[in-house]
């Protein structure tokens, strides 16, 4: 159903002041690079939203960030959605599209701790507040006395209750903290040596309907090819290894002109076990460099650790 008004544009976005932040920021790209365009945001809320005290793994995650915003796509109510890209699932609802992907932000990890300790000084056996397996478990192998504990909510609500207590320790991602103007908390940026970040970690993608050229038009000045080809090599490689969300895999595309390089790791959640892999091409080749590093990371056992990880297994 397309937009009645060509005048206006309705953006959509969850009600967490991340996602408020950053659906800001792209709001005001678009009013700058469309002058005289009328634009209002649509605050709806998500399955996510509504299960924010249950750990992810029980909830489900395909779509759980998404879902109501894409229905909200097809139903006409919205022109445009606004995800955190690691957020949206590698299939999406039909008719729909990424139509841009802006400049990407830090893609790193932060370890925010209760009183500004950094990782390697932390007690033995200190509790980590996470509902993220990919955090756990590389955390695991460089600290395999550590602990942990769900720790869900928006950004801000998590920094609170490391703060009064509930565990020594969280992280969250700099993008974010970035976004929200919240970098005061962060004791240490984690480099992606020791932390790869999940997947579409400091991406956003703007999505909406696949035919709907008037907002395609709108996002030109938006689009970053490079991030978008970094998100699109990434999303790939997890598509291709059909991991759901319940193995820990951690993914990260950078551009160098001309030339992508992305590495990838898919572990055990108690970071006994993992494979890692690196792949490097020209980047219009990003889609074939993904599938071709997830059958890399497959010839190591990375399909035996993700059965592994699956309920029953």
């Amino acid at each position: 159903m397309a937009a009645s008004n060509p005048d206006r544009l309705i953006v959509g976005t969850r009600g967490s002041l991340l996602a408020r932040a950053q659906t800001d920021r792209v709001v005001e790209a678009i009013r700058a690079a469309n002058v005289g365009l009328e634009v209002r945001v649509e605050i709806i809320r998500t399955t996510g939203d509504r299960k924010s005290h249950q750990p992810l793994p029980e909830v489900g995650g395909k779509g759980l960030f998404t879902l109501e915003l894409e229905q909200a796509l097809h139903d006409g109510a919205i022109d445009l959605a606004v995800h955190s890209a690691k957020d949206l699932p590698t299939d999406l609802a039909d008719g729909l599209t990424v139509l841009a992907v802006p400049a990407r932000e830090d893609v790193r990890d932060a370890l925010i701790s209760r009183d500004n300790v950094k990782l390697d000084d932390l007690p033995r056996g200190a509790t980590i507040g996470t509902s993220s397996l990919r955090r756990q478990a590389q955390l695991l192998m460089r600290r395999s006395d550590l602990r942990f504990t769900t720790l869900r909510g928006n950004i801000d609500t998590r920094i609170v209750k490391v703060r009064r207590g509930d565990c020594d320790a969280t992280l969250l991602a700099m993008a974010g903290l970035n976004r929200a103007g919240l970098t005061e908390a962060v004791t240490e940026p984690l480099e992606i040596d020791m932390m790869l970040p999940a997947p579409g970690q400091g991406a956003l993608a703007l999505e909406g309907r696949r035919d709907d050229e008037r907002v395609r038009a709108l996002l030109v000045r938006l689009h970053d090819t490079q991030a978008a080809a970094a998100l699109t090599c990434e999303r790939r490689l997890i598509a291709s290894l059909d991991a759901g969300c319940l193995a820990p895999i951690g993914a990260l595309a950078r551009c160098t002109d001309d030339t992508l390089h992305v590495e990838a790791l898919v572990a055990m959640p108690n970071g006994t076990r993992f494979v890692r892999a690196a792949a490097t091409g020209p980047v219009d080749d990003a889609v074939v460099i993904g599938e071709g590093l997830a059958e890399r990371l497959r010839a190591q056992g990375a399909d035996a650790i993700i059965a592994a990880c699956r309920p029953n297994a």
